[in-house]
């Protein structure tokens, strides 16, 4: 019996119920994305929120939450990431290095 390929093996992961984890060679824009996400999860840990209270700070639905919490941000630009995420955080600072 052969292994799935990778592309098989990813098309199931994009399908699969869960956290995404970030891809093996990830661009900067991946990082910062993963980076905003694991913000969102840090905040709401630290802060004892249900997803449902961090959904109302932010803003949004509690699905909309559930997916960034689980890093499926496909829907979403970096722009709106940044500025959900300066609805929980408003002294953000973004650094380029």
């Amino acid at each position: 019996m052969a292994l799935p390929s990778r592309k098989e093996i990813d098309s199931v992961l994009e399908k699969a119920e869960g956290t995404l984890s970030l891809a093996a060679n990830p661009t900067p824009l991946q990082k910062l994305r993963w980076d905003i996400c694991q913000k969102f999860i840090k905040f709401k840990r630290q802060n004892e929120l249900s997803q449902k209270e961090l959904a109302r700070m932010v803003g949004v639905d509690d699905a909309k939450i559930s997916k960034i919490l689980h890093h499926r941000i496909s829907e979403f630009s970096t722009d709106r990431l940044i500025s959900l995420y300066g609805k929980i955080n408003p002294r953000m600072k973004l650094k380029i290095s």
